[in-house]
């Protein structure tokens, strides 16, 4: 990786303002907008153009597909270029890497859907690439996801970097990714959870601390960078952005019924089953990428010899032992688990599949042992601010993972004055409570002091079978939010249909088929159509959201200037 030295420049930057760049180029997709909204007879101002965001949720597979969908439907609908952003994290995130690496894409959505239903890329590729980020010192767990969710769901391998799109026009709305850092999540203040990464700047949205996008990742210390790094490629972020597997707490949706008993998930454990996990989902994947029968016959094979050895109900060893003495036995289970995978990488017949099954148990099976996921340089290491808590002033690296287990949806990047949002579009594509992101976002939209529409907690009640939209409106400095939950009463029957389908579509399961894949691109496209008047009239009233906004603060400089008079 090329390399250089780093002057002294300061280059982390502390604010709750734009950066010159995205600033510059809100003003000119301003201007885009303005033309938009003049076509849908809509009549305003440059300066009474509304701030809109699409925010798009995670959820695997189902919301990449989902987000396709819905932008295609919004460009069929005229109503793309009204966006002034787009906001993701987790699944999404790996949709937008993907679109975004056509600079037109808001004008050409036929190709994204088009790519969805191709043919992944070849597994070859995909450990071509795999090998030369394993010579890296931050190299990880996220890596490997980031590859193969790129090759076999996405079906593209962007090798672009995101600061790219610093320098584009504004044809396309602006994205911002968001993540967290894994151990101030867990152990850390507010402010040191949330991070964004937009094509100038990253860091940490509360805190207000941003590096330029194409320094993340290489070394700093106390403010200064010591050595800077070549820029992470698309392939790369998307692992880092979209590794839901990485919490720890993602495997209690897996555990063996002989398992499932009060005390007896315990750390070991919670090992054990991490370990069979990310090899199960890792198998689907490399599936996603291999079209030979036989190959395709010894992953099952594969998968087969996991299932069982997770399933073996080994509680009778257990039952006599107190849960101190557990650990030893998981542990042993763990060395099984990893036998049984070495063992089978040897099986297969000589050739091609064989060589890089071999590669990716080599690079796979040590990061899983260390559970090393989304490595990064810390910008902020030894950083003197006092706003820096220690839970990344004192560490070289952070980890940047999947946003999903703070909030499905990125509202926290678009909350407050730094973006001052008038109208949120939120295609709601996430697992469990269909209202949970709403309330999150409430709740911690509360602890951060940012202005927060009220929710009706009867819009709550609808949670086992939501409408296909509802309008929560804001007022004064509060965003207005439409919330549009992809399975609804629109297109379910009832709460057991309802049920059924969040079930059938899951977030973790194999790779979706041709099949699933078109049903949730249409079922994303008619919630956007049915929708389009109700979309139409928001923005209507976010023109006007925007034009209070400004009277109000024209009144309060004018009353300012008279009262300093005085």
């Amino acid at each position: 990786m090329e390399e250089k030295e780093a002057g002294s420049e300061k280059h982390i930057r502390q604010s709750q303002s734009l950066c010159t760049g995205e600033q510059d180029y809100v003003n000119r997709r301003k201007q885009a907008i303005l033309e938009s909204l003049s076509s849908l007879e809509m009549n305003c101002t440059l300066d009474d153009v509304p701030h809109i965001a699409l925010l798009g949720s995670g959820g695997g597979q189902r919301a990449a597909i989902g987000l396709v969908g819905s932008l295609y439907q919004l460009e069929k609908d005229s109503l793309l270029d009204t966006l002034l952003y787009l906001g993701g994290v987790s699944g999404s995130t790996w949709s937008m890497t993907s679109v975004y690496s056509d600079p037109e894409w808001s004008t050409n959505m036929d190709t994204a859907v088009s790519r969805l239903l191709g043919h992944a890329v070849n597994l070859e590729e995909a450990l071509a690439w795999l090998s030369d980020r394993a010579k890296e010192e931050d190299f990880s767990l996220s890596d490997i996801w980031g590859v193969l969710t790129s090759a076999g769901i996405m079906k593209h391998m962007d090798p672009r970097h995101f600061s790219d799109e610093a320098s584009r026009n504004s044809t396309n709305p602006y994205p911002i990714y968001g993540a967290i850092e894994k151990f101030c999540f867990t152990n850390g203040p507010v402010e040191g959870k949330w991070f964004e990464v937009s094509p100038h700047e990253a860091g940490f949205t509360e805190m207000g601390l941003f590096v330029q996008t194409s320094l993340l990742g290489s070394k700093f210390q106390n403010g200064e960078l010591l050595e800077q790094k070549s820029e992470m490629d698309m392939v790369r972020l998307q692992g880092l952005l979209g590794c839901a597997l990485a919490h720890e707490e993602v495997i209690t949706d897996f555990i063996p019924p002989w398992m499932n008993v009060p005390g007896l998930v315990d750390s070991g454990a919670k090992e054990f089953l991490r370990l069979y996990n990310i090899l199960d989902k890792l198998v689907d994947l490399t599936r996603s990428t291999i079209n030979d029968p036989t190959a395709l016959s010894d992953l099952d094979n594969l998968q087969k010899i996991l299932k069982d050895t997770v399933n073996a109900n080994k509680s009778a060893l257990l039952e006599s032992k107190s849960p101190e003495q557990w650990k030893p036995f998981f542990q042993q289970w763990n060395l099984e688990l990893l036998s049984a995978v070495e063992t089978w990488s040897q099986s297969p017949e000589d050739g091609a599949f064989k060589t890089h099954v071999s590669l990716l148990t080599k690079q796979v099976l040590p990061l899983i042992l260390t559970w090393e996921w989304g490595t990064t340089r810390n910008f902020l290491y030894q950083y003197q601010g006092s706003t820096v808590p220690p839970c990344l002033s004192s560490k070289e690296n952070f980890h940047l993972v999947d946003a999903g287990m703070l909030i499905n949806v990125a509202y926290p990047s678009f909350l407050g004055d730094k973006r001052d949002i008038d109208l949120i579009i939120a295609p709601e594509y996430s697992a469990g409570n269909m209202f949970e992101t709403l309330t999150l976002a409430r709740d911690y939209a509360a602890q951060v002091k940012k202005p927060f529409p009220e929710i009706d907690n009867k819009i709550l009640e609808d949670r086992d079978w939501p409408k296909d939209c509802y309008v929560i409106e804001g007022k004064g400095k509060e965003p207005t939010i439409v919330f549009m939950p992809l399975f609804n009463r629109n297109n379910c029957k009832d709460a057991d249909e309802f049920k059924a389908k969040m079930e059938e579509f899951s977030t973790f399961q194999r790779p979706f088929s041709l099949e699933k894949i078109q049903f949730v691109l249409e079922t994303a496209k008619a919630n956007i159509k049915n929708n389009k008047e109700t979309l139409l009239r928001e923005i209507n009233k976010a023109i006007l959201h925007r034009q209070n906004k400004r009277k109000s603060m024209q009144h309060q400089i004018f009353e300012s200037c008279v009262f300093g008079l005085l």
